[in-house]
């Protein structure tokens, strides 16, 4: 698994949806879930396979009607590695905030 190098919020909250889950995710679905764009997920994905923090395979389901869905999920080491990015960016973020509404 290569590390990411820039890690941006769109980056976040991929792998936060990817984290929650306990069963892949297709990409319109990660989407809908984040509220980021198609133009912004999609090459998020692409990059986390490449990679190796994610796999990703055809959904094999056929009784569905639509097209195949792309389902992705997160490697052994993609789900440690997501948690730890995920975790950072929760103190990052507390850090961020005034310090009138750290204190209450």
């Amino acid at each position: 698994m290569e590390p990411l190098g820039r890690i941006g919020a769109a980056t976040v909250d991929v792998l936060r949806v990817l984290v929650d889950s306990d069963r892949p995710r297709w990409g319109l679905e990660i989407i809908k879930v984040t509220g980021r764009p198609s133009g912004s997920v999609y090459p998020l994905l692409e990059r986390l396979e490449r990679n190796g923090w994610v796999t990703s395979h055809w959904e094999d389901e056929t009784d569905r009607r639509g097209p195949r869905r792309r389902m992705y999920q997160l490697t052994a080491d993609g789900a440690v590695a997501a948690r730890r990015v995920c975790a950072q960016a929760v103190v990052r973020a507390a850090n961020q905030r005034p310090a009138r509404l750290r204190e209450a």
